[in-house]
């Protein structure tokens, strides 16, 4: 047996075995996005109960926020180093057991504490199901597969919306943190039982050569061989586009109650944006396998500008808000989610955990400035239309940095 081998099943693409991991990979991703959006849904019960300023609940945002950063780029390189399983189940251990004990918060510093900690294991689960989505996924598919993967996210978001509204009015905020706790503790079985061990890991580093081990994964590792510039743009794209996913989700509710739309209308937007986000990035993800990653995602993205300016066009129609709004999650959103593939393929698999982590590291800072810069133009009177237009020309930024890195080189 060669060194570095192991007994388990590989991550071969030619094994036959994609479709069962690519499935546990999203539904780790669909449980990431349920989590993630949760406290945003209980904020208003939480404020209600525990008598504060919903306003307050900016830094407990900000915390999950902030926790997925570091965990993304954390345990995306530890996943180089000891394996995509075991930082896999490492991370839903972590945000599932501590949405557990969510349930225990009584005031503003627990909880802002507790979701920060969520936040490293949410953040930390989405480089090893990205690269193990990715390595185990036919080179022809590789797009599809890992885009299809990757709307587990919004479908999580949707349903905890849908969670909410049945179990926090009959059982209060704490139902929908047992829920969201319980549900990857018990995955993690699933995933012990039937994910792969991956190729990476310490076994595979001691048998390289002399010079591969001079290149243990490692950020400078994303700059070296020609990667600098590519690694750049590629960040440059994850920042653009998340940044704008945060905006909207955050902004659109707001902005639409202000221009005299119903309330009702406005909160649908949102579910409008993200179901248009999950039909978008299988389509995209179906077009790009077959004429090129870059060039259909950039273009994905340029449309999406047009489409994100023209949410704002409206006045107070909440039919041109629910359709422009998933036009824009089809393109923008669905190029977002697309993108990932592309970050999966720049990579070998010595350093794709870390390439991947260090990306989708990069772009949580554009989802926590995203709602603070609205915020700010807001201030300073920006009206929504131009607002939606600035935004618009953020996801334009994210099509130039597509198309410049397929022309320098990256996968196509």
């Amino acid at each position: 047996m060669r060194a570095g081998s192991t007994t388990g099943p590989s991550l071969d693409p030619a094994a036959r075995r994609w479709q069962p991991i690519v499935g546990l990979c999203g539904l780790v991703a669909m449980l990431d996005g349920f989590d993630t959006q949760a406290i945003a849904l209980v904020a208003p019960d939480l404020a209600h109960r525990w008598g504060i300023d919903a306003t307050s609940f900016g830094p407990i945002f900000g915390a999950g926020l902030l926790g997925g950063l570091v965990g993304a780029i954390l345990l995306g390189n530890v996943a180089d180093r000891i394996g995509r399983k075991p930082t896999l189940l490492l991370a839903v251990a972590l945000f599932g057991g501590v949405t557990c004990l969510t349930v225990l918060a009584s005031g503003m510093r627990q909880l802002l504490l507790l979701r920060l900690v969520t936040g490293l294991g949410l953040g930390g689960a989405l480089p090893s199901m990205i690269s193990m989505a990715a390595e185990s996924a036919p080179a022809r598919l590789r797009t599809t597969v890992v885009a299809t993967m990757f709307c587990g996210f919004p479908i999580g978001a949707i349903l905890a919306g849908v969670a909410a509204a049945l179990l926090v009015p009959a059982y209060g905020w704490k139902s929908l943190f047992v829920v969201g706790g319980i549900a990857p503790l018990i995955l993690l079985g699933l995933l012990a039982a039937f994910l792969p061990r991956s190729r990476t890991g310490p076994a595979t580093l001691l048998a390289r050569t002399d010079r591969d081990r001079r290149l243990v994964p490692g950020v400078s590792r994303l700059f070296a061989d020609g990667l600098a510039s590519r690694t750049l743009l590629l960040w440059c794209a994850f920042f653009c586009s998340l940044l704008l996913s945060y905006f909207l989700v955050n902004w659109i509710p707001l902005l639409a109650g202000r221009s005299g739309i119903d309330p009702r209308a406005a909160v649908l937007a949102v579910s409008a944006l993200n179901a248009g986000g999950v039909i978008g990035c299988i389509g995209i993800g179906l077009l790009a396998d077959r004429l090129g990653r870059t060039r259909i995602i950039g273009v994905a993205f340029l449309a999406g500008a047009v489409a994100v300016a023209l949410v704002g066009r409206g006045g107070a129609s909440s039919m041109w808000l629910l359709s422009m709004a998933a036009v824009a999650g089809f393109f923008s959103i669905g190029a977002q989610m697309a993108t990932v593939a592309v970050g999966a393929a720049l990579y070998e698999a010595a350093v794709r955990g870390t390439g991947v982590g260090w990306s989708m590291g990069i772009g949580r800072v554009g989802a926590l400035l995203g709602p603070v810069i609205g915020g700010v133009l807001l201030g300073a009177g920006i009206a929504g239309p131009l607002l939606f237009a600035c935004a618009g020309a953020v996801s334009a930024l994210a099509a130039v940095a597509i198309f410049a890195l397929g022309r320098a080189g990256a996968s196509r």
